[in-house]
């Protein structure tokens, strides 16, 4: 199994987590997921296997999350799910899928967690924060 992300090349975030894999050697599948979203049953499966609540992946900023009035407690699961569906840009990310696990990587420096080989060197966000030392061990 090779390492996915859920990518949005417009996210700092996702670009720093894309970058600390690619600093791990590893080479992974990417997939910008406004241009390919996922279908009902991969989010589903992802969700699940992240063992968190739905709402734990939606994303208010930048999206129709107010005006869809997500933020009603009563809405039921499948409901969430149809408006990730019908607007992919609801759903938070990066997502990146390893062998060790699934995780919505934010901060950045959560896929470190979940990633099957270290650092190969230092790491810096684009704002310049270094996470990651000389030796590739985690600094945060």
């Amino acid at each position: 199994m090779t390492v996915t992300i859920w990518h949005n090349p417009a996210c700092g975030t996702s670009r720093n987590v894309l970058a600390l894999i690619c600093n791990s050697g590893e080479e992974p599948r990417i997939v910008d997921y406004l241009k390919t979203p996922p279908n009902r049953a991969e989010l589903v499966d992802l969700i699940g296997r992240m063992g968190v609540p739905v709402r734990a992946i939606l994303r208010e900023k930048g999206t129709p999350y107010h005006e869809l009035g997500l933020d009603d407690p009563a809405l039921s699961d499948d409901a969430l799910f149809d408006a990730m569906m019908a607007h992919p840009i609801l759903i938070n990310r990066p997502i990146v899928i390893t062998p060790l696990g699934v995780a919505l990587c934010r901060p950045s420096e959560t896929v470190l967690d979940i990633l099957p080989s270290s650092q190969r060197g230092a790491f810096a966000k684009e704002d310049g924060e270094k996470i990651v030392d000389e030796a590739g061990k985690r600094i945060v």
